[in-house]
């Protein structure tokens, strides 16, 4: 009897708190809610160490903890992606009673976190901690807790500029360089338009920052395509000789590391985008793909 009256109590609330929080640094993430929390921040092959805290003494059937790497399709939202090489359990306690505020360590060691968290237009990588306390009948009690995961790279060793030269035949004729072709989230994109040939009256230059998002394959595949920068390089008519110098700073804006393929779910790419626009309001442009990266901050 006084366990089914003790299936009508409420759930006993659980909270997680890493060992290591005070010191550890805390950037901000989006919840479904739209509501904006700090969470730690780790990257792959670091420690995670903790305790469950929970607020009253309860019966259980045992407790386990889970690190969970997955990947939600916002088109699928029924089905979640975990990581293989990243869910990991292990097991806190022991059928039998669990007292208030007693503390159950957790450590999960090296863990390997390959992928950086993101939160796209379509879809989301995230991380969690998972606690379970089974109690049968009564209802297993569920907390999660986010963290977030970002790996850093090395400035790599062979960074070409790009040189290209695009044009409408008889009409006009452009040269543009950028200084490289790989950049960090904080670096600076130096470059310079060269006017060769210029019979079209044009009002004005801008060179924009693009996100594509490709998720899904084949049929299924979906893409989006954000402009997060726009930057005007020329108001008013060039004239054919002219060279206009590029200087564009990346740290104000939002920017992820370039993703390939993550998990065969999806991909994340940036695009420099040069625009011109003639004075009937005709578009040219000229779009070319660069590679992102995060540079340690301590590196850069």
């Amino acid at each position: 009897m006084n366990y089914l009256l003790g299936a009508f109590k409420p759930a006993s609330h659980i909270s997680i708190v890493f060992t290591d929080e005070k010191n550890r640094k805390k950037v901000p993430i989006k919840k479904e809610n739209g509501q904006t929390v700090m969470v730690p921040l780790f990257q792959s092959l670091e420690n995670i160490v903790g305790k469950p805290v929970q607020g009253k003494k309860i019966e259980h059937n045992g407790i386990k903890v889970e690190l969970l790497g997955q990947i939600e399709m916002y088109f699928d939202r029924e089905n979640f992606y975990d990581f293989t090489s990243t869910s990991l359990d292990e097991e806190l306690d022991v059928p039998g009673e669990l007292y208030e505020k007693k503390l159950n360590p957790f450590e999960f060691s090296t863990v390997e976190m390959p992928y950086e968290t993101y939160n796209g237009v379509n879809v989301r990588l995230r991380y969690v901690l998972k606690v379970t306390i089974s109690r049968g009948y009564a209802g297993s009690i569920i907390e999660y807790q986010d963290f977030v995961v970002r790996n850093y790279s090395p400035p790599p060793s062979i960074n070409n500029s790009i040189k290209m030269e695009v044009g409408i035949e008889d009409c006009m004729h452009i040269e543009f360089e950028y200084n490289k072709s790989k950049y960090h989230l904080k670096d600076v994109i130096i470059g310079k338009i060269y006017f060769l040939l210029v019979r079209i009256k044009i009002k004005n230059m801008d060179l924009e920052i693009r996100r594509r998002e490709s998720t899904g394959s084949g049929a299924n595949t979906h893409v989006e395509t954000e402009t997060l920068a726009k930057f005007e390089l020329m108001d008013g008519a060039p004239v054919r000789g002219e060279s206009i110098p590029i200087r564009l700073f990346l740290s104000p804006y939002e920017l992820t590391p370039t993703h390939r393929n993550i998990n065969n779910k999806f991909s994340v790419k940036y695009y420099l985008n040069l625009v011109l626009v003639d004075e009937e309001d005709r578009r040219y442009f000229k779009q070319q793909e660069i590679i992102m990266y995060r540079l340690a901050e301590d590196s850069s």
